[in-house]
C-alpha cells in the first residue's frame, strides 16, 4: 500500500553543488590543525583564501561550496571546535562580525532573508567539526527555483572571488562603524602575503592576539 506524502512544513534549499564535498574523502576526515583549511586560509592572501576581512580574533571567509550565492563563514583564527572554547573577547567579537556581515549583505545584495547556523560537532553534522565556524547564508525569495529539481544544478550568478570582492571594502568601513579593529596583517601587499605564506597557523594566532590586546 502506497501513502501519500505528508506535509512537513519545511522549505527545501536545494544545494547539489555541495555534492562535491560531502563525496569526497576530505568531508569524512577530521582535519589536524596543520591541515585545517580554516587555519591555512589566513596565511594566504586575501584573493587565494577567499577571505572578506581578518580582525583581530576572527576573519571572515567565503564558502567553497555556498548554499546560496554570498555565503560567507566567519571564523575564529584559534583551532577551537565549541562556541564555549572562545575567550570573551573572541566571542564578542565573533557574534560583532556575524552581525556586520548580515549588514554587509543588505548593503551588497538586498537580500530578503538570512539563515544563520553552528553546527558543532560531528553528530550535529558540522562538516569540519575541528574548526569552530558559523554559517552567513542570505536568502531571497524565490531562490529555491527549478533548476536544482528538474536539472540538478545550481545557479550561481556570480564568481566567489567577484562576490568577495565586492563584499571586502563595504566589510571594511561598516566594521570600522561598528568599532571592530581590523587585524594588522590584513594588508595584500606582495611582501605581506610573502611574510604571512612563511607563517604557521600558531604564529597568525599570536599576532592576532596581539592586535587584540594593543589599544
Amino acid at each position: 500500500m502506497n501513502f501519500p506524502p505528508q506535509e512537513d512544513g519545511f522549505e527545501r534549499l536545494w544545494t547539489p553543488q555541495r555534492m562535491s564535498y560531502v563525496l569526497s574523502n576530505d568531508s569524512h576526515v577530521p582535519p589536524k590543525s596543520d591541515e585545517c583549511p580554516f587555519c591555512i586560509a589566513p596565511t594566504k592572501s586575501d584573493e587565494d583564501g577567499l577571505i572578506v576581512w581578518r580582525g583581530c580574533s576572527v576573519f571572515v571567509i567565503m564558502n567553497l561550496y555556498p548554499y546560496n550565492v554570498g555565503h560567507v563563514m566567519v571564523c575564529p583564527y584559534r583551532h577551537v571546535s565549541f562556541l564555549t572554547d572562545l575567550h570573551d573577547e573572541e566571542l564578542f567579537e565573533f557574534e560583532k562580525t556575524s552581525a556586520v556581515a548580515m549588514q554587509v549583505m543588505k548593503q551588497v545584495s538586498s537580500p530578503d532573508g538570512w539563515n544563520l547556523g553552528i553546527n558543532q560537532g560531528d553528530v550535529a553534522g558540522a562538516g569540519i567539526a575541528s574548526h569552530l565556524h558559523q554559517h552567513i547564508v542570505p536568502r531571497w525569495n524565490g531562490d529555491a527555483n527549478f533548476m536544482p529539481i528538474v536539472a540538478q544544478t545550481r545557479t550561481m550568478p556570480i564568481l566567489l572571488s567577484n562576490q568577495r570582492a565586492a563584499y571586502a571594502p563595504v566589510f571594511a568601513h561598516l566594521a570600522r562603524e561598528a568599532g571592530l579593529k581590523e587585524s594588522s596583517i590584513a594588508a595584500n601587499t606582495d611582501d605581506a602575503v610573502r611574510d604571512k605564506k612563511t607563517q604557521t597557523p600558531a604564529t597568525h594566532v599570536e599576532n592576532a592576539t596581539a592586535d587584540m590586546q594593543e589599544e
